[in-house]
């Protein structure tokens, strides 16, 4: 196998081999979230069941994997050529793309265990998974038959489970994830969306369409031939297709009409995610990095990377274990769902660092995953700390105390509003916990000693 040195040093690139997640933070571009007046409810029967059902889940990963992973660099960016993005200092642009294209002879990930990230997540709580088929780059990890640019055709040829997002999505469905199918609707690779007759100039393609119609339509018809090898059987029934690359819309690959075809065919209610594309196609939203400033009362997930990074990168540094209970309280409170990025590691495994943090956080969800799943928005949904849901009967409500890091777990919990009637729960103990309620509406729950280090969830119902 060509080692990584080989390849930076043949293309004239000097990459540093410690790039860390901030570096991928700085460099990585965040896909701004359609505005709450261009959200449609979709009209089909089934996408309308499918969509409440995802809307029980709560909580996802999604796996950003591929050629960028071999380095341990902010996925394809790099090879964009906006002024936002940054390479090493003395990096040629035309060298980097070609050590950058190069990595594809090099991707072998011999340890390659889907499984092993199926059990992870499980245990870790979450509901339901998106991985990506093929990035900006036009790097498949799915055996296309439009491209050799495809992990099925490189050093892991060899391996029986060389189509890699087939084993991926087999190996999650045995868990009984819902099943959801990342695709880049941009491709740099394809002489049809970068010809190099022409410069590189920003994430569009680099040619004028009226000039060349033929190598927009190829592009087209490129695009809809490798959706259709993904939705056309080999790869299993998809729950959610999840398309990345808002610069390019449904419309202009014919989304429609795929997705007619998909709900027709093995996808009955297939939820389509056409990022950014407010419409009848953007099926849910996905706020990125960041979660909305309130309640949200339509289909909604922020997507927000473990480590910083979507991909792997060298000595990750991934949040608490805390942290990400607060962050998934918050979001359930406001009506949404948290898709938590994780990068598996060049040779295809999830590091012990990142499956600690994600297991510890399946041990909370183990004893207070009612306040949760399944659950729905509550009228008064916060109050400092405290996030509250609703069970779907409207009656039983559920605070969280969303402790911050360092911060000692508190004795008393107080909020305004919400006043229960009858016996409050802790879910974590089963136990009963008393609480006062003031003549104004203050409600202040006593905790009890020697509880974990962690947010707090109790179940209650609430006064008419």
């Amino acid at each position: 196998m060509i080692s990584l040195r080989q390849l930076i040093t043949g293309a004239g690139v000097l990459l540093a081999a410690s790039s860390s997640a901030q570096d991928a933070v700085t460099n990585s571009y965040v896909h701004e979230q359609s505005d709450a007046k261009g959200y449609v409810w979709p009209t089909e029967e089934a996408v309308l069941k499918k969509l409440d059902n995802w809307q029980d889940q709560k909580y996802g990963v999604l796996f950003h994997w591929g050629l960028y992973s071999l380095p341990g660099i902010c996925e394809s960016w790099p090879l964009c050529d906006e002024d936002w993005i940054t390479r090493p200092n003395d990096c040629n642009y035309e060298g980097y793309k070609k050590w950058y294209w190069g990595l594809a002879e090099a991707l072998n990930p011999s340890e390659f265990n889907p499984e092993q990230w199926a059990d992870i997540m499980k245990k870790g709580g979450m509901k339901y998974m998106v991985f990506t088929t093929k990035h900006h780059d036009g790097f498949c990890t799915f055996d296309s038959k439009l491209t050799d640019f495809t992990i099925a055709k490189g050093p892991f040829s060899y391996s029986p489970r060389k189509n890699v997002a087939k084993e991926v999505f087999n190996a999650f469905r045995d868990k009984d994830f819902m099943i959801g199918c990342y695709f880049s609707k941009p491709d740099w690779h394809t002489q049809w969306f970068w010809n190099d007759a022409y410069a590189t100039k920003g994430r569009h393609i680099n040619y004028s369409k009226e000039r060349h119609p033929d190598w927009w339509k190829n592009y087209q018809d490129y695009t809809a031939g490798q959706l259709g090898e993904l939705l056309g059987g080999e790869y299993g029934r998809f729950d959610i297709l999840w398309l990345d690359g808002g610069w390019i819309t449904g419309d202009d690959i014919n989304l429609d009409s795929i997705l007619v075809s998909a709900r027709g065919g093995l996808h009955p209610g297939l939820i389509s995610v056409d990022r950014a594309i407010k419409g009848r196609n953007e099926n849910y939203q996905t706020p990125e990095r960041g979660i909305p400033a309130t309640q949200l009362n339509y289909p909604w997930e922020s997507c927000i990377p473990l480590t910083g990074a979507w991909g792997w990168v060298h000595n990750p540094h991934p949040m608490s274990p805390n942290k990400v209970v607060g962050m998934l309280a918050e979001i359930t409170a406001k009506g949404g769902s948290l898709l938590l990025g994780v990068g598996p590691t060049p040779l295809g495994t999830i590091e012990p660092v990142i499956a600690n943090v994600v297991t510890n956080v399946g041990s909370w969800l183990d004893k207070n995953g009612e306040a949760i799943y399944s659950t729905r928005n509550a009228k008064l949904y916060n109050d400092g700390k405290t996030w509250f849901t609703a069970n779907k009967d409207g009656k039983t409500l559920y605070a969280i105390y969303a402790k911050a890091d360092g911060e000692t777990l508190p004795s008393t919990i107080e909020w305004t509003g919400n006043v229960p009637e009858g016996k409050m729960t802790l879910l974590g103990t089963g136990k009963n916990v008393r609480y006062t309620v003031s003549p104004e509406g203050k409600v202040t729950v006593n905790l009890p000693k020697g509880l974990p280090d962690m947010p707090v969830a109790l179940k209650f119902t609430a006064k008419k």
